[in-house]
């Protein structure tokens, strides 16, 4: 019988073999991460690749160049350091600073494998461009052609228009059956006003078949479906960036800087929608890597320091790191000890509730089913419980204006979910639709604000109205509610204005 292979030797071995080892761990553990490629580079290398995202052939602008300053002055005042750069794609390349610690690579590669394993596995993710890198050096020579052709300065100014509007999508659209129309039929439409007659096999028959009333009530539908039709856009439409590209009065160049924005907008935007599940995932599984197969004995208590720092809470932000593994050992701990259904909810037996084990073993099968279908904002909507909040001791703070100092405000484990799904509904950004491309009949631009209960910053709100009409090029509207007011806010190319819609909003 062969021995058992063990991932720590004399702390001596090559990483290549380290790396063999933790993902053979792994997948002992049940992972299936993509074919990874690990790259040692030098601090100010991984700074500058952070910098673009991940994507070193991206194409230039300025505020990857103020990334890259933050970042560095971070590492050299030893206020910032970068562990792990994972990028979702196939193979899955993933970066490590030279500089790190031996420990510190070991951690980062087992947190590299469960980022890999969710970026594969996850249902969001299904639809990502699994070649990204390629794609982006792509976008990279299409915009350096057009800084060439039409000059930087024109081609920046749209980028930084189009870049402040990148959120502006349906992410949802990417997992419907149904996809965006790509081709359109420039025929000449029939008589909207034409009445279908109903036949009749003779002439005197057709006023009785055909009566007046039965014939004005068509005519009028038809008529009202005829407006419906040209109504610009039929219906409300939430990809904002992709009516832009199909409608907006460009050239083409900036369309195809729109489209640019708008995939990788795409191909981000399923990270968004799972940080919190995403990076919780992955620190679960470098901490059960770590501590049961791969520390060497003299690597524990830096890698206690270093896992702690980790999970560890800054003031007034949410740690998605703490917050996700907790998460996830909460349900794996729950469906192991069977704390869940019908009979453990109508309980109200407190001491009982508190000794509940039923010793069902079903949360790792859980945590993994878990994995594979949700988002954040499921996530928290169904797996966070009154207990879990009292035991992690999560709150609600709010600005005291007279104090000037941020302060507890609610403890209440409704208001708690609430707010926190609020903070992840469509991936924390406002959600705007065009309901209207030719608004009062004078191709103005109407957008509504699904308001969710609280307010639009109104200079965010505004440098996108600005943004917008630079590629509308006519004024736009946005009708939002300000203070429980509802309001239209407007932008005509020169100045901003109010209106007011109602005395107060219902």
């Amino acid at each position: 019988m062969a021995a058992k292979k063990s991932v720590h030797r004399n702390g001596k071995e090559p990483l290549r073999i380290v790396q063999e080892e933790i993902l053979e761990a792994a997948r002992a553990f049940g992972l299936d991460p993509i074919r990874t490629v690990f790259e040692l580079v030098a601090h100010d290398e991984l700074n500058e690749i952070a910098a673009y995202g991940g994507f070193p052939t991206r194409y230039p602008h300025w505020r990857f160049g103020m990334g890259y300053e933050e970042l560095a002055k971070g590492y050299t005042y030893g206020l910032s350091k970068i562990y792990e750069l994972v990028i979702n794609n196939d193979p899955c390349y993933a970066y490590l600073m030279k500089s790190n610690a031996r420990v510190d690579q070991k951690m980062v590669i087992a947190h590299v494998y469960g980022h890999s394993d969710f970026f594969k596995n996850n249902m969001w993710f299904s639809q990502t461009h699994r070649r990204m890198i390629d794609e982006m050096a792509n976008h990279g020579t299409r915009i350096r052609r057009y800084l060439e052709r039409h000059g930087e300065r024109t081609v920046e100014e749209f980028l930084d228009a189009a870049l402040s509007l990148e959120w502006l999508i349906d992410y949802h659209s990417v997992y419907s059956p149904t996809r965006r129309r790509t081709r359109y039929d420039f025929s000449e439409p029939e008589d909207p006003a034409a009445v279908h007659r109903l036949r009749a096999d003779h002439d005197y028959m057709d006023r009785y078949i055909n009566p007046p009333d039965y014939l004005e009530a068509q005519r009028k539908r038809n008529v009202d479906r005829a407006k419906a039709a040209k109504r610009f856009p039929e219906r409300p439409e939430k990809d904002v960036l992709a009516f832009l590209i199909e409608h907006a009065p460009i050239e083409n160049w900036q369309r195809d800087i729109l489209s640019i924005v708008r995939e990788e907008s795409y191909y981000i935007a399923p990270q968004a929608l799972t940080k919190i599940m995403n990076e919780g995932w992955a620190t679960y599984w470098h901490a059960k890597i770590m501590t049961e197969k791969a520390l060497d004995p003299a690597e524990v208590v830096d890698f206690a320091d270093h896992h702690s720092a980790t999970l560890g809470t800054q003031p007034g932000a949410l740690n998605p790191y703490k917050l996700g593994v907790e998460l996830w050992r909460d349900i794996e701990d729950r469906w192991n000890r069977g704390r869940f259904g019908r009979e453990y909810d109508e309980c109200d037996d407190l001491a009982r509730k508190r000794m509940w084990d039923l010793n069902l073993g079903l949360g790792r099968e859980k945590i993994f089913e878990v994995r594979r279908i949700y988002n954040d904002l499921t996530f928290i909507d169904d797996f966070l419980t009154k207990e879990f909040c009292e035991d992690q001791n999560l709150f609600v703070y709010r600005h005291n204006a007279q104090s000037n100092r941020y302060e507890i405000s609610e403890r209440d484990f409704e208001t708690v979910k609430r707010t926190l799904l609020f903070r992840l509904t469509n991936m924390g950004h406002p959600l705007l639709q065009v309901v209207d491309g030719n608004f009062r009949n004078r191709s103005e631009l109407l957008l509504i604000h699904a308001h969710e209960g609280f307010d639009l910053d109104l200079e965010e709100a505004r440098d996108a109205l600005r943004n917008l009409q630079r590629i509308w090029q006519r004024p736009v509207n946005l009708e939002t509610v300000l203070e429980d007011q509802l309001k239209l806010l407007v932008y005509d190319g020169q100045k901003h204005s109010e209106e007011d819609l109602s005395r107060t909003f219902a």
